[in-house]
């Protein structure tokens, strides 16, 4: 194991449920159970032999359904070595379990009735998991804003102290980029079809050769499919291949949800450096190999790490599908194998630590109020001149005395390092009228969130509530990270 290259999705980042959904069993078994649906319809429309008699039998239908799970992988193995051909290898390892029905495995059909109706199962499938962390992930930021809806936070624009807000309304912003992307990707979900058994350029003439030019027969064939396979349709038209637009849709929803993630992951880091609130670090976690003290937002750039590489994996099924040349090239092939899978992984990775991320952030309230006490005063000015005004003083006067005072408390912050001042400035100057203390009063961090309070609230009880009530069988997911 130590002589090849391992991928770092499978040994470090991805689940060992995705990494199953992609694996060679999942897909080789999906083969089979294609088989055998295209085979059943094939006996149900009355597929006849040159004698009129029925050309698949139900014994046939059973003997493939028996081995439909215990594949023979050394021998398709072998067989691929002689033939060059993955598809015709297992059709042929298929048949030396089923003798009896080696001579109706894969009818009519091309490579693509195997290749791309597995690539649309799997896909579908591998989105549905993703669906599922993804709500597990909104649940535990519901969570977190939910305790600390009424935490007053500086908030910031281009990362200067702006009008606060509170911590639990900054997660409102995370979670509703992430219910954007649940939206995306149930549309995704429900969109998705089959390529059904179109033939080798999409025009079905091998199926109307089989059923002697029938049309009104070969018409339901496609639907018949899909209903065995639990899809709603097949795609009315194609070439030998499903459009490779396919692919590109579903992943730009991927790269969606990397966008939200790396977004996330870049407060989190930021707000480390603050101090104010840290990911999860373990006993025994090694933060740097020279600094012992440091305590690096390992699991939070990993995010953005595999965000990054989700974002531009998009590109590849983006250019693969622009040029495709008419019915098919083969172009594709090689690409689709990587990127694919890949984004889906790197997803599943991105979900696992968004999840276990949130779920331990430790908030250091009393380092926000810190912060928040030293810049809140000159955020406060406005207040503070109305309630100087209505005490009787003179509004053009102590907006320029206030706006004098900033500035000398500002230089003390910036140029010397002390502390804010202002409110000392304002309360030495008789024309305001006001005590240290009636300041202080105006000062209290929670008169300057607005309706960060309550508009939390309201996006809990009203949006996301009823989304996780709906779901509630598939909450409690816990993720574990490898490294």
């Amino acid at each position: 194991m130590n002589d090849k290259y391992v991928s770092p999705l499978s040994e470090r980042y991805a689940s060992k449920k995705m990494q199953y959904i992609f694996s060679p069993d999942m897909k080789f078994k999906t083969w089979r159970r294609l088989w055998i649906a295209l085979a059943e319809t094939e006996m149900e429309l009355g597929l006849k032999d040159e004698n009129g008699n029925p050309r698949i039998t139900m014994e046939q239908i059973d003997e493939l359904k028996a081995h439909a799970e215990d594949i023979n992988y050394d021998v398709a193995k072998a067989r691929e070595k002689e033939v060059r051909h993955d598809v015709m290898s297992h059709v042929y390892a298929y048949g030396q379990q089923c003798p009896n029905a080696a001579g109706i495995i894969h009818l009519g059909a091309t490579s693509c009735y195997v290749g791309d109706n597995t690539d649309v199962i799997i896909m579908t499938e591998a989105l549905k998991l993703v669906r599922v962390k993804l709500i597990n992930v909104i649940n535990e930021l519901s969570k977190f804003a939910d305790k600390y809806k009424d935490l007053p936070t500086l908030a910031f624009t281009h990362f200067q102290p702006a009008q606060p807000t509170t911590v639990g309304k900054r997660a409102t912003l995370w979670m509703q980029e992430l219910l954007l992307d649940l939206s995306d990707i149930e549309y995704m979900i429900d969109q998705q079809k089959l390529l059904g058994s179109k033939g080798t350029t999409g025009t079905q003439a091998s199926f109307l050769e089989l059923f002697d030019g029938d049309h009104e027969v070969v018409k339901k064939i496609d639907g018949k499919i899909a209903e065995k396979m639990g899809f709603k349709a097949c795609y009315p038209v194609s070439g030998q291949t499903y459009s490779r637009k396919v692919d590109a849709r579903v992943l730009n929803v991927l790269s969606g949800i990397a966008m939200s993630a790396h977004k996330f992951s870049n407060d989190i880091r930021l707000l480390q450096h603050l101090k104010e609130i840290e990911e999860p670090f373990e006993k025994n976690q090694i933060g740097s190999s020279a600094m012992a003290y440091k305590r690096n937002p390992m699991r939070s750039e990993r995010i953005a790490s595999l965000a990054n590489y989700v974002m531009t994996d998009a590109l590849n099924p983006a250019i693969t599908a622009a040029t495709q040349w008419f019915e098919r090239t083969l172009d594709d092939s090689a690409n689709k194998r990587i990127s694919i899978p890949e984004g889906f992984l790197a997803i599943d990775g991105i979900l696992d630590l968004y999840l276990n991320v949130v779920d331990g952030l430790v908030v250091y309230d009393k380092v926000i109020y810190q912060r928040f006490m030293k810049e809140i005063p000159f955020m406060a000015t406005e207040n503070i001149m109305m309630d100087a005004v209505k005490r009787g003083g003179n509004r053009q006067e102590l907006h320029e005395k206030i706006r004098t005072y900033s500035m000398q408390a500002g230089e003390q912050v910036k140029k010397y390092g002390n502390e804010n001042n202002l409110v000392d400035l304002i309360a030495a100057d008789s024309s305001f009228g006001m005590s240290k203390e009636e300041i202080e009063k105006i000062l209290e961090p929670i008169n300057f969130v607005g309706r960060a309070p309550q508009q939390t609230e309201e996006f809990l009880d009203e949006v996301v509530k009823p989304i996780l009530e709906a779901n509630k069988e598939i909450l409690g997911v816990t993720a574990e990270i490898n490294v």
